[in-house]
């Protein structure tokens, strides 16, 4: 998917409106990010293009993830589309095995991945949140259990510029 998209966006005109148009159940968290990070970039780098969001029908998860990382007054979706919000989810078993410096060294690594991951998993809510009218404690309050928003409640939130 990655490669696909930086395919595309290497094509885009060099000047203008750049319109991504996106419908997704969700899916890796790290390529929504690598593809945020690179519209973040162009935008930066690139004032003669305008990178706008439209999410189309379902914004799940990842999805998310990626229109966070568009300027909130360049996120649109069409009517009746449905961003959802969740935390990040992890499936681990621990092994805890040998020597106890060792054992806790193992329990400490593992700790240290969950708080990472709870770091860039709120780096992304604040990018959400960012301008709108929603708190980022709001977020991880609501994300646990699946947050869904429709396109409306988005625009009347300040998540969105616009339903189109």
């Amino acid at each position: 998917m990655y490669g696909e998209f930086r395919r595309q966006l290497d094509a885009a005109p060099s000047e203008g409106l750049c319109v991504v148009e996106l419908s997704t159940l969700g899916g890796d968290p790290e390529v929504a990010r690598m593809m945020g990070e690179d519209i973040r970039f162009h935008s930066d780098r690139d004032p003669a293009r305008r990178f706008v969001f439209l999410g189309k029908a379902a914004i799940y998860s990842a999805g998310t993830t990626f229109m966070s990382f568009f300027a909130r007054e360049n996120r649109f979706l069409s009517r009746g589309t449905r961003l959802m919000v969740h935390e990040r989810k992890m499936s681990a078993t621990l092994p805890i095995e040998g020597p106890l410096t060792t054992c806790i060294a193992t329990v400490e690594a593992k700790l240290n991945e969950l708080r990472a991951s709870i770091d860039i998993q709120n780096e992304g809510f604040e990018n959400l949140v960012r301008g709108s009218s929603v708190t980022l404690d709001e977020v991880i309050r609501r994300a646990p259990s699946n947050w869904y928003i429709e396109a409306e409640e988005a625009k009347s939130l300040g998540l969105i510029e616009g339903v189109l």
